[in-house]
């Protein structure tokens, strides 16, 4: 009897454990299973002229642990959604939570009524509501999709897009991987939000300490001193890290070792999408070269690197061409060096790719601060220094930024702002093998002839931090803000210019701009997201062809819904309506 009651017991155990097996396989689209051989036209992908959506509410579980997720169709990420430029789609999406949901469509040139941004571009999707989107595939890549909505995308609610070219493809590949990266906490959003509100460097596990000192580890003593008076934090480099966050490739973390498959020999293509809320990743393959032939779904000559770093909301395109049969580990490390995130690259299934030691963090410096590196920060927060060339050197003068609001969403000005797009990335300044600078990117095929621009604008990112508290120009977003505004097909250029301590990823919907990057303006990369070096600037050349209301915002979640945005209206010279 007892005997029998054991074997039922084992049975029952036997059973959970299969159905386990079988929910963490339901978890995931087929594109994200924890084995794959590669992207197929075959391979459950969402595709022709008519796809539904439907946003829920879902259980999802990483390393051993789960929590309640808001996904598309069920599954984080949500279903790849495969397209082919020059056909025409709709996009049904039912909402069966019990809030207001959006889906935008990020990267890809939409009518601005269907760009999915509620209270600007539509009134969202209301609980129980089906709203169809409907427009016409002008251009290919690699991009993504994503809520507008009330932190969801911190959630889950997230998936990748590829748009194939009507032509013959640039870039020749044996086979393709879809890697989307992302964040993942058990905390909702809107409490980690409450706790950076309290204090702005509560998730901060790095800090330098007494003990760092005297073992002379990071800064010596008088910089720590001159650091303190200004009440400034060289190891603020991420406001949410690895101590709440669990870093995930196509929804799986590290134990989960998600796997791509490959042939030694083979051209392999990467398609890297950043779907985090916010963190930028340090993204690199001990042992394999990189060659990037794609930016935010834009081809660009081949750059073969070591490593490069990807803000959140950017894309990257690689091939890889692996010749030895063996596991290769797939790393993404938060720039902050809090966690990473190993999946593998491998022959076969059941191989695992290593895992490297987490780097030691980075420290920011006098360049990160907007100031000259060869001169010495000035202690007076208040006083200006016209003892040098350079101007006024203090850290919160208006003469350094006459067209930003001195609110209190205003702590610190860069007095110096150096352009930074020839510099390595925050924390890969010193590595020892290639990584890419956004001056290494030129576009593969030159524009057309295009005007230089008529007229030259400067948005200055800004922020309070021990207020958490995130603006441009100096204004957070309200009914009273300002929008920028564009004639139809106007030429501009935007001068933006980081007046804090972190790095800003800034995204314009609608729209695809130029980097200005020293190549010749006939090559210049064009972009859709841009990442802003702390104490830097970086221009960027846009023609405003995109008539209607759209969002210009930082794509750090919590920065963008704290101020860091703007909205941007084109319309034909005349101020008619779009």
């Amino acid at each position: 009897m007892n005997k029998m009651i054991l074997d039922r017991r084992e049975l029952i155990r036997a059973a959970a454990g299969l159905a386990g097996v079988a929910t963490l396989g339901s978890m995931f689209p087929a594109w994200a299973q924890a084995v794959s051989k590669g992207i197929a036209p075959t391979l459950g992908t969402l595709t022709g002229e008519d796809i539904a959506l439907t946003v829920g509410h879902s259980e999802f579980t990483t390393g051993g642990k789960s929590g309640h997720a808001i996904t598309v169709n069920g599954t984080l990420p949500g279903p790849l959604i495969r397209l082919k430029e020059g056909q025409r789609v709709r996009l049904s999406v039912a909402n069966t939570l019990d809030e207001d949901t959006s889906i935008h469509w990020h990267g890809l040139l939409v009518p601005f009524q269907f760009d999915g941004v509620p209270g600007l571009s539509f009134p969202g999707i209301k609980p129980g509501e089906t709203f169809t989107y409907d427009f016409p595939i002008v251009h290919a890549g690699t991009y993504w999709y994503h809520s507008h909505s009330g932190m969801q995308e911190a959630m889950g609610h997230f998936g990748p897009i590829i748009i194939d070219p009507a032509g013959e493809d640039p870039v020749v590949y044996d086979r393709e991987h879809v890697l989307m990266l992302s964040d993942w906490s058990f905390t909702h959003p809107h409490q980690l939000m409450t706790r950076l509100k309290q204090s702005g460097g509560y998730f901060n596990g790095q800090k330098q300490t007494v003990g760092g000192l005297l073992a002379g580890k990071d800064q010596p003593l008088k910089d720590r001193l001159e650091w303190a008076a200004m009440r400034m934090d060289p190891t603020d480099i991420s406001d949410v890290t690895g101590s709440v966050y669990r870093y995930l490739i196509n929804g799986h973390g590290l134990e989960e070792n998600w796997t791509g498959l490959f042939k030694p020999g083979e051209k392999v293509r990467l398609r890297i999408i950043n779907a985090s809320a916010m963190t930028n990743f340090n993204f690199r393959i001990p042992g394999l070269s990189m060659k990037i032939v794609q930016v935010d779904g834009q081809h660009v000559e081949p750059v073969e690197v070591d490593e490069f770093q990807i803000a959140v909301a950017e894309t990257y395109d690689v091939i890889v061409e692996p010749t030895d049969a063996q596991a290769f580990g797939i790393i993404g490390e938060a720039i902050d060096r809090s966690g990473l995130v190993r999946a593998t690259l491998a022959p076969a299934s059941g191989m695992v790719g290593a895992v490297p030691k987490l780097r030691e963090r980075p420290l920011l410096g006098m360049k990160d601060m907007g100031m000259d590196h060869q001169m010495p920060a000035v202690l007076d927060l208040s006083q200006p220094d016209t003892s040098a060339d350079h101007g006024s050197m203090k850290m919160r003068d208006p003469a350094n930024a006459p067209g930003v609001k001195m609110s209190p969403a205003v702590a610190t000005i860069s007095p110096m702002p150096a352009d930074r797009v020839g510099d390595r990335p925050t924390g890969l300044e010193n590595v020892d093998h290639r990584v890419l600078r956004y001056s290494d990117l030129k576009s593969l095929t030159p524009h057309p002839d295009t005007p230089a621009p008529s007229r030259s604008i400067d948005l200055h990112l800004t922020a309070n931090m021990e207020r958490y508290m995130w603006s441009l120009d100096g204004e957070r977003l309200s009914e009273r803000t300002e929008p920028l505004a564009f004639r139809h097909m106007e030429r501009v250029r935007i001068n933006l210019i980081n007046d804090t301590m972190m790095p800003h990823p800034i995204h314009i919907h609608g729209h695809f701009f130029e980097l200005v990057n020293g190549q010749d303006r006939a090559k210049q990369p064009l972009k859709h997201t841009v990442n802003v070096l702390p104490g830097g600037k970086i221009a960027i050349d846009l023609t405003a062809d995109a008539l209607g209301d759209w969002a210009m915002h930082c794509h750090m979640m919590f920065h963008m819904d704290m101020g860091m945005f703007r909205i941007v209206k084109v319309r034909h010279e005349e101020g008619a309506p779009a």
